[in-house]
């Protein structure tokens, strides 16, 4: 049969290697859809592949200036940065200090090596960071709103604002996502936890031929490859810890 490209594929291959159709597993079409949604959430947190660096552009509104924050879409996890709106020591014009070094140095840039003169614009950068001071900002992911403090009578209505971030990926638009081996894995597992807690509700009880449920067994052994599962992304598929807002 064909990989998954769908929500509905992907759970009939998730209950496939749970032994479907061959054995009955005990676990409502609801239940199912909630466990592949808790293993994608998973995914989209941890795993690099669940989503995206990206630059979110905003266009500045009086509401924004009144409330002095801005929302993002749903789509955004996670607010690392914000570009500088305007620097103290730079504007474009002859008189920029950036300006008035490369044009002092550049018929010598083919005689002297580039460290020194790197050196000086971080310098700059420095100095601006000191006296003018970088705009903070406070990010929360459940309401979607970017605050920054600082005073938003410097922004015009129409400026834009540019915000480095991360973005979901959406399964729906980029299909390959329930092809992943690890994400197949963790959502199998996670029905299977559902299968074992449901069977557990029946513990003891004989069946016609002397057999018994023994759920507590497949909850066991499938908490056991969580754990597994969880220790691989960590290691394997997630990226290192960084400053991360939201």
């Amino acid at each position: 049969m064909a990989r998954p490209n769908s929500k509905e594929s992907f759970k009939e291959h998730c209950l496939r290697r749970l032994g479907k159709p061959v054995i009955e597993i005990n676990v409502d079409e609801d239940q199912v859809d909630d466990r592949v949604d808790e293993a994608l959430d998973y995914y989209v947190d941890y795993h690099f592949d669940g989503m995206e660096h990206t630059f979110y552009k905003h266009v500045v509104t009086q509401t924004d200036k009144d409330n002095k924050y801005f929302t993002v879409p749903d789509n955004i996890i996670g607010v690392v940065d914000m570009f500088d709106i305007g620097d103290a020591l730079s504007t474009n014009n002859l008189f920029n200090i950036r300006y008035q070094i490369a044009l002092n140095d550049l018929y010598d840039l083919s005689r002297y090596e580039l460290v020194p003169y790197y050196m000086n614009f971080q310098n700059i950068r420095m100095i601006e960071e000191i006296l003018v001071g970088k705009q903070r900002i406070r990010y929360s992911r459940h309401m979607n709103q970017v605050h920054v403090d600082m005073d938003w009578d410097r922004l015009a209505v129409g400026q834009t604002i540019v915000v480095k971030a991360y973005k979901i990926i959406d399964p729906d638009t980029f299909t390959d996502v329930w092809k992943d081996r690890w994400l197949l894995r963790y959502a199998s597992c996670l029905i299977k936890i559902q299968w074992g807690s449901n069977l557990t509700k029946f513990e003891g009880l004989q069946l016609p031929g002397g057999v018994q449920f023994n759920g507590q067994k497949i909850y066991d052994d499938a908490v056991a490859e969580r754990q597994q599962l969880e220790e691989e992304m960590a290691t394997a598929y997630s990226y290192p810890p960084e400053d991360f807002v939201g």
